[in-house]
């Protein structure tokens, strides 16, 4: 049997949630962007959901690669952190990494499976705009990756962990 009733078909917002869970989850993603590896792998192992997702679709493993925590995205992408995610922006984890100029983020990232070539601007494009040359390689550029034009790029600032 079907209900329709508005109850059982509406979707759950944060606003729903208790203000401890709130609360919890903004430690989350402030621990991965602050790089507080012991606190994000007890919650990890507690049942912290990997791949959790802030109000602007970032997700703890962009955050952490965004701000180069090489250890965190290790243990994030072995757990099942999607490489792929974009946030709401439009934008690649890999991208950011890129842009931020974190070689060793970038290079867990990609042994990950994450596509260079996903997101706005690109991680390939990125590298270009902000000639990260070193990187071209572990992002697997093609001659026509060279080819393609390059958007202009405006970056609207890091992820925020709200």
């Amino acid at each position: 049997m079907t209900s329709t009733t508005a109850e059982s078909n509406s979707v759950m917002s944060a606003s729903d949630l208790p203000q401890e869970t709130l609360q919890f989850a903004h430690r989350m993603f402030d621990a991965a962007r602050s790089g507080q590896t012991e606190l994000l792998q007890a919650a990890l192992t507690s049942g912290l959901p990997v791949n959790l997702t802030n109000d602007e679709g970032n997700t703890l493993l962009m955050l952490a690669a965004y701000a180069g925590h090489a250890d965190i995205t290790r243990i994030l992408v072995e757990r099942g952190g999607d490489p792929n995610r974009i946030n709401d922006k439009g934008q690649s984890i890999v991208a950011g990494a890129v842009f931020k100029g974190h070689t060793e983020v970038v290079q867990i990232l990609m042994g990950a499976g994450a596509d260079p070539r996903q997101g706005t601007p690109t991680a390939i494009q990125t590298a270009r705009v902000f000639k990260r040359t070193e990187m071209y390689e572990v992002l697997g550029v093609k001659d026509e990756d060279l080819k393609e034009e390059v958007p202009s790029i405006k970056m609207a600032g890091p992820p925020t962990s709200s």
